[in-house]
């Protein structure tokens, strides 16, 4: 039985939901026990609250504090402190914990990332943009704290678990999986008319709208071969990214010797949750299973970049270095939530990706130091005027 004092960061969206949903399968299940220190959420005031009543937290926090009195009337009686505000959500993840989920979505949840990283807990990372933003630092940070930063990310889990951590040396390359999203069969010039409502049906996984987008340009794969390459130690040459529509495969690791090896099982996030949350462990719980004679093959393909440019943007920004990941981050942030608010078209997603990264040079602005989290994010900053700036000319000459 594994016994953890838990924080969730982020716990109102998917993945916060999945981790506590988890959680209660174990707790039912017998094969674990947690005691929750702090729970953080956005506007979802009735969800945030009724994690709270069943987890019964030392701490819940919104982020807007506008609903910070709805928060305290909803839980009036638990015994349950309420806080809204960033501010607050800081001062959650330096709670003493011994796991922390960090979930925010977006480079918003840089800065708890940050400060959960001081901690000394294991960090289990879902928010990809902190280590897009300022991946060494982080993962200097967390090491200096005597603290473990373990990947949530499917295909980051999929390595981590059969990466040779004591000797990265006999690791020829990375090789990232894909699904290739909702149009990885449509022609370019088809693309164009992509509806918002199309581009969150994701065919195999469960995403928030964001992440949804990301898969469906690629744009997610580009974050996470930068990911890779700050979490492995890996050069950009040295990461693979393939197309496979299945998602069974989560990821793999090549040997120096020609031997390749994957984790497989079906498309569900509780399943790298569950190895982060158990780690160095495994835990038994009601997880889906793996049944290749039902599935029957498995295929693969190379993505084709010229679709999906991100893909490529994100590669030539990693191989840039300094601020260009923060950069590309931050554009694609903008210019995915603008498509999904109907004030951009699909297409144009990368397009304003591209522009931003020609127009906003920061070399060595973010680096391995104590500032980088502001450094990031004063790039950040920067980048998302220039890329609001260009779409409102492309809707000006629309």
């Amino acid at each position: 039985m594994i016994r953890r004092r838990v924080t969730v960061l982020g716990s109102t969206g998917s993945v916060g939901c999945s981790t506590l949903d988890l959680m209660d399968q174990i707790e039912t299940a017998g094969t674990g026990a947690f005691e929750v220190v702090a729970l953080t959420g956005g506007a979802n005031i009735a969800r945030l609250a009724e994690q709270a009543r069943r987890w019964k937290p030392i701490l819940a926090v919104t982020a807007d504090p506008a609903r910070l009195q709805d928060l305290r009337d909803a839980l009036a009686g638990t015994g349950v402190e309420a806080a809204g505000g960033d501010e607050a959500i800081i001062e959650a993840a330096t709670r003493p914990a011994d796991w922390i989920m960090a979930a925010i979505v977006g480079a918003a949840g840089l800065r708890s990332a940050w400060a959960a990283a001081a901690t000394g807990a294991t960090l289990a990372l879902a928010n990809k943009e902190s280590l897009v933003c300022c991946g060494p630092a982080l993962i200097q940070r967390v090491r200096q704290s005597g603290g473990r930063l373990i990947p949530v990310d499917s295909e980051h889990s999929a390595i981590h678990q059969v990466f040779p951590h004591e000797a990265p040396e006999r690791v020829a390359k990375l090789v990232l999986t894909a699904s290739g999203g909702p149009f990885r069969t449509m022609k370019r010039d088809t693309l164009g008319a992509i509806t918002p409502e199309q581009a969150v049906a994701h065919p195999n996984w469960s995403m928030g709208a964001k992440i949804s987008v990301d898969s469906a340009t690629m744009a997610n794969k580009g974050l996470e071969a930068i990911e890779a390459a700050y979490l492995f130690d890996m050069p950009a040459e040295r990461i693979e990214v393939v197309v496979h529509p299945e998602s069974i495969i989560h990821s793999m690791v090549e040997y120096v010797d020609g031997s390749t090896l994957a984790q497989m099982g079906p498309p569900d996030m509780k399943t790298p949750i569950a190895y982060a949350l158990a780690w160095p462990d495994r835990i038994a719980w009601n997880a889906p299973r793996l049944d290749l004679a039902a599935l029957g093959r498995l295929t693969f393909q190379a993505p084709d970049e010229d679709r999906f440019p991100a893909l490529k943007l994100a590669r030539q920004a990693l191989q840039a270095g300094g601020a260009a990941p923060t950069v590309f981050n931050a554009a694609n942030e903008v210019a995915a939530l603008a498509f999904l608010d109907r004030r951009l078209g699909f297409l144009n997603i990368a397009a304003v990706v591209a522009d931003t990264l020609s127009r906003v040079t920061a070399p060595g602005a973010v680096s391995c130091s104590d500032d980088a989290c502001d450094a990031a994010l004063q790039v950040d900053a920067q980048a998302r005027r220039m890329a609001e700036s260009i779409i409102q000319g492309i809707a000006a000459a629309a």
